[in-house]
């Protein structure tokens, strides 16, 4: 399975939006090398500017750009997008509703080596809370290029995640995406399978092995965490009524909490979710660390044996 980088993939669509329309503008908090924003500083040095260590001042600069008719992507990781301006993003570009764009790389456990201080688990929790703020974490390098153009072209705050390291390919640059509708990406009626992100290839393999099983599992990107797509989950409530959620997120907040908010309104259905259980990381490798912490096909499979057992 070939792999790209989904970070490689916004610092490419940067500059392509940026040489499309001149109101594209990045800002940067010291770390544009990991950020893929580089280029964008190349091609475009009166429209890129790295303010250093001070991320709260990065949202308020975004926030004034916002006003002015420009489209200010803030720059980041994860963890210093979701929580360092935490405060600036909800009062100074969540409130007024400002045209600005927070994409933040390193989400979820892809830090890895970093550690806790550097794996955001609780950023799609918080952002999700904020009023008029859109989350989206897409599920590959193809779906990066397509969902951050999407972003830029709506009006209002966007938080878009992408990871560290290189992930499996699934799209084409065919495939085409929308902003707050999930995409079905395998078909099946035993059971489904809703990821999100660098989880999606995992919920393939799962599906995968459960067909050898004799299980016939869909899988569904939900890329966008909000506004959720809740006719697909009532679909597949409907199609299934067993739904199991993944997520390189803590369990509580994230996608597993609001599938299961709209499976509750509806009265019927079955979640179980799979992510990281409320407890910090340790220092590892990527993928070691999904397993030890049950990010896996192999758990996703486990998890769809017991739900259907009910």
């Amino acid at each position: 399975m070939e792999k790209k980088g989904t970070r490689d993939a916004f610092g490419e669509v940067l500059c392509e939006l940026g040489r499309e329309n001149d109101k594209i503008f990045v800002i940067d908090a010291d770390i544009s090398a990991s950020t893929k924003t580089t280029k964008f500083y190349e091609l475009f040095p009166d429209r890129a500017f790295d303010i250093g260590i001070a991320e709260q001042n990065a949202a308020g600069i975004a926030a004034g750009l916002a006003t002015t008719g420009k489209i200010p992507f803030i720059s980041t990781y994860a963890v210093f997008g979701s929580m360092r301006m935490l405060e600036q993003i909800r009062t100074s570009i969540c409130y007024p509703n400002l045209n600005a764009k927070i994409a933040v790389s390193h989400g979820g456990l892809t830090p890895g080596n970093d550690g806790p201080t550097h794996q955001a688990i609780e950023d799609f929790g918080i952002m999700r809370s904020i009023p008029n703020m859109t989350v989206i974490m897409p599920g590959d390098y193809y779906a990066v290029k397509k969902l951050v153009r999407k972003a830029a072209e709506m009006y209002g705050p966007v938080y878009l995640r992408f990871t560290r390291d290189s992930i499996p390919v699934i799209y084409t640059p065919e495939d085409e995406f929308e902003i707050g509708k999930g995409k079905r990406i395998k078909e099946g009626n035993d059971i489904s399978i809703i990821a999100i992100g660098d989880m999606v290839y995992a919920a393939l393999q799962a599906a995968e092995k459960l067909n050898e099983m004799g299980i016939s599992a869909e899988v569904i990107d939900m890329h966008t965490l909000k506004p959720l797509d809740a006719d697909i989950v009532k679909e597949a409530i409907d199609k299934t009524g067993k739904i199991i959620t993944v997520e390189d997120h803590n369990i509580i907040n994230g996608l597993g909490s609001a599938i299961s908010e709209v499976v509750a309104e509806t009265g019927k259905g079955i979640v179980r979710r799979v992510g990281i259980n409320d407890t910090f990381a340790e220092s590892g490798e990527y993928t070691l660390l999904l397993e030890k912490y049950g990010l896996d096909s192999n758990n996703i499979v486990i998890k769809a044996k017991e739900i259907l057992r009910l």
